[in-house]
């Protein structure tokens, strides 16, 4: 079936079969989501400890979280290909590692299982969080999906508040193999969730099948394009402000367990932005307005922390840092879902690849920068502001069954 006709008939498809929303499945899909996260930085509250439990450095510790980036980067788009291909076999692939994953490292006491556990569930964790939009599609009502999408990330975010706050309340080195369990469980139950919601049929299985799209097609979108641009920036600041938050804020006089309790109180305010703002934008149409509203509010707080850094200016910098970029990228994924239909996996995928290198190159810019704060802070101020006005012409996205109206 060519591209248009298939756009027409899915279109008709969706207004005679109405969909209702299944909330289970999200709710399932947000917990393991949320475990992903709670893996790759669930040694970083207690890094000494684990060093020494293990018996390693401090650097070999960082490599159980830094597995999570480097391979997003190299699995992204893969991925995103085989959600918008094969939406469940995806999926349970993905749940599957997860939890294979936390049982290896949980199994194992030593550093070399910790590596492999870590290694297996950074592999599956594309398949999971590139499903973010996807999710949204085949579960839930046109009317819903924004919100879908926003409670996933939001459950997302959460995942790194549950990691540090574990941290928190197990800090002792007694504990450690109980703060181990406890996540390995936690991903373990979330993928048998996720597996279960998977025995019922998807929103794509009533529809016309979806036509083969490429990667090279969906990015010749300028839409897609710019959105891997923009999301580069919000994703590599947050980034590097959350790795670098205390050694930045040190010469200020902050103390490191002031600058953990800043940093949890900058993701929780993500978490809440991530699941109110991006319904409230979609609902009044103005999504990259308050994508560039939340760019401009972070730069702002990156110049106060450049020239004023103190506690009183950390806390509400990095809150409402926090509010501003996390939100982001729910929107992003929502605009992507209406723009490209049952290709949102490759489009994710592509997101998710541009946000995690835009992680790992702004992260590892600042990081020359750790002895030079303010020029630090300012760096990251202005990926903000550049991301801002890339996004200064940006209209609403056009959903591929409109645009398919319009070319015939």
């Amino acid at each position: 079936m060519p591209q248009r006709q298939w756009r027409r008939a899915a279109s008709a498809q969706s207004q005679s079969d109405p969909v209702r929303s299944r909330w289970t499945a999200v709710a399932a899909f947000t917990v393991l989501a949320a475990s992903t996260q709670v893996a790759w930085l669930g040694y970083a509250p207690v890094t000494g400890i684990a060093a020494d439990h293990f018996g390693v450095s401090e650097s070999a510790i960082g490599w159980l979280a830094n597995m999570f980036p480097l391979w997003f980067v190299v699995l992204a788009i893969p991925a995103g290909r085989i959600l918008d291909r094969h939406f469940k076999a995806g999926m349970a692939a993905g749940a599957l590692l997860t939890a294979a994953g936390a049982v290896l490292r949980w199994s194992g006491d030593s550093y070399g299982w910790a590596l492999v556990g870590q290694s297996v569930i950074a592999i599956g964790q594309p398949l999971v969080l590139n499903a973010i939009p996807a999710v949204a599609r085949n579960h839930l009502a046109e009317k819903d999906r924004a919100r879908g999408i926003a409670i996933a990330s939001a459950g997302m975010f959460s995942g790194m508040v549950a990691a540090f706050a574990l941290g928190v309340v197990l800090p002792d080195a007694g504990q450690f193999t109980t703060l181990v369990g406890i996540g390995s469980a936690l991903a373990c139950a979330a993928a048998l969730a996720q597996l279960a919601t998977l025995r019922h049929p998807v929103r794509a299985a009533s529809g016309p099948a979806a036509p083969d799209v490429t990667v090279r097609a969906t990015l010749s979108d300028p839409f897609v394009r710019r959105m891997c641009m923009v999301v580069f920036f919000p994703f590599g600041t947050f980034s590097a402000i959350t790795t670098f938050t205390e050694t930045l804020l040190e010469p200020a006089g902050v103390h490191a367990d002031v600058a953990s309790v800043m940093l949890v109180v900058g993701v929780v305010a993500g978490v809440a932005g991530s699941a109110l703002v991006p319904v409230a934008a979609a609902r009044h149409g103005r999504e990259a307005r308050t994508i560039v509203a939340g760019l401009l509010v972070a730069a702002v707080c990156c110049v106060l922390l450049a020239v004023a850094p103190s506690v009183p200016v950390g806390f509400a910098g990095l809150a409402l840092i926090g509010f501003g970029l996390l939100p982001s990228l729910p929107i992003i994924l929502e605009l992507l879902e209406r723009r490209t239909g049952d290709s949102e996996g490759t489009a994710a995928g592509l997101v998710m690849f541009s946000g995690n290198l835009g992680a790992l190159v702004v992260t590892g810019a600042v990081g020359l920068l750790v002895h030079e704060p303010a020029v630090a802070f300012l760096l990251c101020a202005t990926g903000a502001v550049v991301a801002a006005l890339l996004l200064r012409r940006l209209g609403r996205p056009v959903p591929v069954e409109a645009q398919a109206v319009h070319a015939a």
